[in-house]
């Protein structure tokens, strides 16, 4: 079973940066996919970035493509989404996703962590 927790969300002013980290435990192996996804009250799950440890495949929806900045330490077993230049859209309950499995999908992981907020406001 693997455990995901992140954390770093927080309330911060447009154009503001914040850093997310998510830390994992419990894989059985090196070959997994992990990604951020958000959810913005009354909207569905976005997901927001990804890279997959088993085919090398990265992802970033468009929405933050230049902003946002995905990053790990696989022997930590930690990944890090750095987001710059925030907006108030990316207001949202960002979360932190697992799977065994190639690619970057945007649906159908296994695992999840529990969210942190991030609120961006003036």
């Amino acid at each position: 079973q693997v455990h995901l927790v992140e954390s770093g969300g927080g309330l911060v002013q447009p154009g503001d940066s914040l850093t997310l980290s998510c830390v994992a435990s419990g894989f059985t192996s090196d070959y997994y996919t992990i990604g951020w996804f958000r959810q913005a009250p009354g909207k569905g799950r976005e997901g927001v970035s990804c890279i997959s440890r088993s085919d090398g495949t990265t992802y970033y929806a468009d929405s933050v493509k230049g902003r946002f900045t995905m990053s790990g330490d696989n022997a930590k077993k930690m990944v890090y989404l750095r987001m710059n230049s925030l907006k108030p859209e990316d207001t949202a309950l960002y979360f932190c996703a697992t799977d065994y499995r190639p690619g970057c999908p945007l649906r159908g992981y296994a695992y999840w962590g529990r969210g942190t907020q991030v609120t961006v406001s003036s």
